[in-house]
């Protein structure tokens, strides 16, 4: 078995800013910036033989590339918040290449994710932290901006649980059209 999500890397200096962000939140498990990411798609735990479908389905999916913005801060769970991301500015392509891996991998047979899609690079998990510290912590970063950065391709990651937190592996990348 094999657990694995879908995602779209961050180029090292979007993810390096929002490093710069991390902090100030008792309570915080902040994300280390080489596993921030923004999840297109969880899949979870599948057989190998299932990962060599994804990868396969996922290499058959055809989207321009196109240009993204993170765009403020955030958190889930409102009085009792469990986590701190940043948010996406409103792309609609974005939105088409997540309907097109979602149509694709329920093709292939994989169960429709029903929570609804809400694009976000997490920042961090909470356990017990004050809310008024994440208040504190979302007004003061509420301007973040990361600027545009192009989206030339996305991935098929591998998610292993070891002592010091989950490790990320790209296992497959495909690249998006010209």
């Amino acid at each position: 078995m094999i657990r694995l999500f879908i995602a779209i890397g961050l180029p090292q200096p979007v993810a390096t800013r929002l490093g710069f962000l991390q902090g100030g939140v008792p309570g915080a498990r902040w994300s280390p910036v080489e596993n921030l990411h923004l999840t297109l798609r969880f899949v979870g735990e599948v057989a190998h033989t299932v990962a060599r479908d994804i990868d396969s389905v996922l290499s058959a999916v055809r989207v321009p590339g196109f240009e993204l913005k993170l765009s403020g801060v955030g958190e889930f769970g409102g009085k009792d918040p469990h986590a701190i991301w940043a948010g996406v500015a409103p792309s609609e392509n974005l939105l088409r290449l997540h309907a097109k891996i979602e149509s694709a991998l329920q093709r292939m047979g994989l169960a429709a994710d029903t929570r609804k899609y809400t694009p976000h690079v997490t920042l961090a998990g909470l356990r017990d932290a004050p809310i008024s510290k994440v208040r504190e912590f979302i007004l003061s970063h509420s301007l973040y901006d990361s600027g545009a950065f192009p989206v030339t391709s996305f991935g098929l990651y591998s998610s292993h649980a070891t002592s010091h937190g989950s490790q990320y592996v790209l296992e497959s990348a495909y690249p998006l059209d010209d």
